[in-house]
C-alpha cells in the first residue's frame, strides 16, 4: 500500500494517475453537448449505494471508469454556454494548474513551519486586494472557505467591537441590545451569523429596498436613530455589493455616511461584485467600498476561481485579534514576538488549504485586467438579456443588472391567475432541468416564483439566452396545455 503515498520513489506513478485523470476529464469537457444530463435521484441513487467501499478496484483505470459512471456523466457542467443558474463560475487554467499543485504538496496554511513560502503568498494576496479595495496601510484580512465564513468572522469582529464595556460604546445587559442592519434580500449567511453569533433572533434588523433592489438607505437611518432612541446597540451595517437574486449594489457611499455618523461597523459583502476590483469598465459602480470597516470577497464567483476561494479583508488589522488563540504545540505567544508570521493567528479556521495559490497563478499569467475584461463581458451579456426579455411580451423581467444577473419570469398568454403563472414557472425549471438542455435558478420576488440567468460563462451567446427562453416557454405553454385537458 506504501506504493500509493505521494512521495520520492512514487513520482512516476503521480504522474501516471494524475494523467490519466486529466486526460479523463479533458475528455468530458471537449465532448459534452449539454450542462446535464438530467439524471435523477432515484436512478442515480442505487449506482452509487450498490459500490462496497470495502472492496478496492486496486487500479487506477478501473476505478476511474466506474467514477465515470456515477459522476463524470452526469456531472453539472458550469462551464457550458447553457448553465444559467447559480454564483458559478466556469474556471480559468492557470487556477486549475495552481488547484493541482496545491493539492500534492498539501501545504497548510495555518503556521509559517507548514507553508513557508505559501504564507507569504496569502499575504501578498490579502495585501494586493486590499489595496485594490482602498482600505489603508493598516488593512489585513485571511483567506476563508467562502462568503458565509467570511461574513460571520467580519460579524464575530463588529460585535466584539461593539460590544458592552468598549469606550465610546454604549453599555448593554448583554448581546440582546446588538442590532445588525441589512437590505431584505441581502445573503441568508447574515441570519444565520447573528445565530451562530449567539444574538437574539430580532437582531437582524431587514432594510426595504426600492425598484433598484438596493437599500434604501432613508429607511437605514430610520431604523439606526429608532435603535438608538430605544437603548439598543448597532452592531454593523451589512451593505451587499452584488446581491445573489438580482446583483444589486446598495449604496455604499450613503451607507458609509450614516455608518460613520452612528459609529458602527461598516461591513461590505461583496463575494459576487468584488469582481468589479479587476473590472476594466465598471470599477466604479462600487466606490464607497474604501470606507468598509470589513469587506467578504469570493474569487471563486467573478475571478473565475475554483472552490474554494474566498477572503475576508479589514481595515484595521488589530481587529483580527478577536479571532485570535494561541496553543503551545501551534502558535505559541512567543511567536509573536519573534515575528514568525502564522495565518491561525488571524483565521477561524486551523488546518486550512493553500487556496491562495489559485489566484496567485492567475494574476501571475493572466493579470489583473485578463480577470476584469471576463467580467466585464458577462457584465454586457446580462444589459444584452435585458433588452431581449424587455422586448419579448412573453416575459416580465424585475430590473435591469448592475452586475450579470437577470430575474424574470414567463407570462404566458391568456392566463390572468397568479398561481398558475406560478406553477407553469415552476414547471417550466423543472421541466428544464430534466431535459438537461439547460440549467436556471429560480427564486421569489413579492410572493411571486421567478426564473432567473446568473451570467458567469463569457461563452454564452445573446442566441444561447434567447435559445433557452424559448424552452422555457415551451415547457410553460405545455405544462397549460396539459393543465387544460385535466380540467376538462
Amino acid at each position: 500500500m506504501r506504493s500509493h503515498l505521494l512521495n520520492d520513489t512514487t513520482a512516476e506513478h503521480y504522474r501516471r494517475s494524475v494523467t490519466e485523470g486529466i486526460e479523463r476529464v479533458a475528455a468530458k469537457l471537449a465532448t459534452t453537448s449539454r450542462p446535464f444530463t438530467g439524471v435523477t435521484v432515484d436512478a442515480l441513487s442505487p449506482r452509487i449505494e450498490e459500490i462496497d467501499l470495502d472492496k478496492p478496484l486496486h487500479d487506477t483505470a478501473a476505478v476511474l471508469d466506474e467514477l465515470e459512471d456515477v459522476y463524470l456523466r452526469d456531472a453539472v457542467y458550469f462551464h457550458h454556454p447553457r448553465y444559467l443558474a447559480h454564483l458559478n463560475c466556469p474556471v480559468v487554467i492557470p487556477a486549475v494548474l495552481g488547484e493541482a499543485i496545491l493539492s500534492a504538496v498539501n501545504s497548510s496554511l495555518d503556521t509559517w513551519d507548514q507553508s513557508a513560502g505559501g504564507t507569504l503568498i496569502e499575504r501578498k494576496l490579502v495585501d494586493w486586494t486590499t489595496a485594490r479595495i482602498g482600505l489603508g496601510e493598516n488593512a489585513d484580512g485571511v483567506f476563508t472557505s467562502g462568503g458565509t465564513q467570511s461574513n460571520l468572522q467580519a460579524l464575530l469582529l463588529a460585535r466584539e467591537e461593539a460590544k458592552p464595556g468598549r469606550v465610546g460604546r454604549e453599555a448593554a445587559d448583554s448581546f440582546a441590545k446588538l442590532r445588525i442592519f441589512a437590505s431584505e434580500v441581502s445573503h441568508f449567511s447574515v441570519k444565520k451569523s447573528a445565530k451562530l453569533l449567539g444574538l437574539s433572533q430580532d437582531s437582524v434588523v431587514s432594510i426595504p429596498v426600492g425598484a433598484d433592489k438596493r437599500m434604501q438607505t432613508v429607511a437605514l437611518a430610520r431604523e439606526l436613530e429608532r435603535c438608538k432612541q430605544d437603548g439598543l446597540v448597532p452592531m454593523a451595517v451589512v451593505a451587499t455589493a452584488g446581491t445573489t437574486d438580482f446583483g444589486s449594489i446598495d449604496p455604499l457611499p450613503e451607507i458609509a455616511e450614516l455608518c460613520g455618523q452612528y459609529g458602527v461597523w461598516m461591513h461590505v459583502d461583496a463575494a459576487y461584485g468584488c469582481g468589479l476590483l479587476a473590472s476594466v469598465k465598471y470599477r466604479g459602480r462600487i466606490d464607497g467600498i474604501e470606507r468598509a470597516d470589513s469587506v467578504t470577497v469570493d474569487y471563486h464567483k467573478s475571478f473565475f476561481q475554483p472552490v474554494s476561494s474566498s477572503a475576508v479583508l479589514v481595515r484595521d488589522a488589530a481587529t483580527l485579534r478577536h479571532a485570535t488563540y494561541h496553543a503551545e504545540y501551534l502558535n505559541p505567544r512567543r511567536m509573536v514576538q519573534e515575528r514568525i508570521p502564522n495565518q491561525v493567528d488571524k483565521s477561524l479556521q486551523t488546518t486550512r488549504r493553500f487556496d491562495a495559490l489559485k489566484l496567485w497563478m492567475t494574476l501571475r499569467v493572466m493579470g489583473a485586467d485578463g480577470i476584469g475584461q471576463l467580467f466585464d463581458e458577462v457584465c454586457d451579456l446580462a444589459v444584452e438579456g435585458w433588452k431581449l426579455l424587455a422586448a419579448d411580451p412573453r416575459f416580465d423581467v424585475v430590473v435591469e443588472p448592475t452586475l450579470s444577473t437577470l430575474v424574470f419570469r414567463c407570462i404566458p398568454a391568456a392566463v390572468t391567475d397568479p398561481a398558475e403563472i406560478d406553477r407553469a414557472n415552476l414547471y417550466a425549471r423543472k421541466a428544464l432541468f430534466a431535459s438537461g438542455d439547460a440549467v436556471v435558478a429560480g427564486t421569489k420576488v413579492g410572493g411571486r416564483h421567478y426564473l432567473k440567468f446568473t451570467l458567469l460563462n463569457p461563452e454564452t451567446t445573446v442566441d444561447d439566452m434567447a435559445a433557452v427562453l424559448d424552452l422555457i416557454a415551451g415547457h410553460a405553454e405545455q405544462y397549460l396545455g396539459e393543465s387544460l385537458e385535466r380540467a376538462s
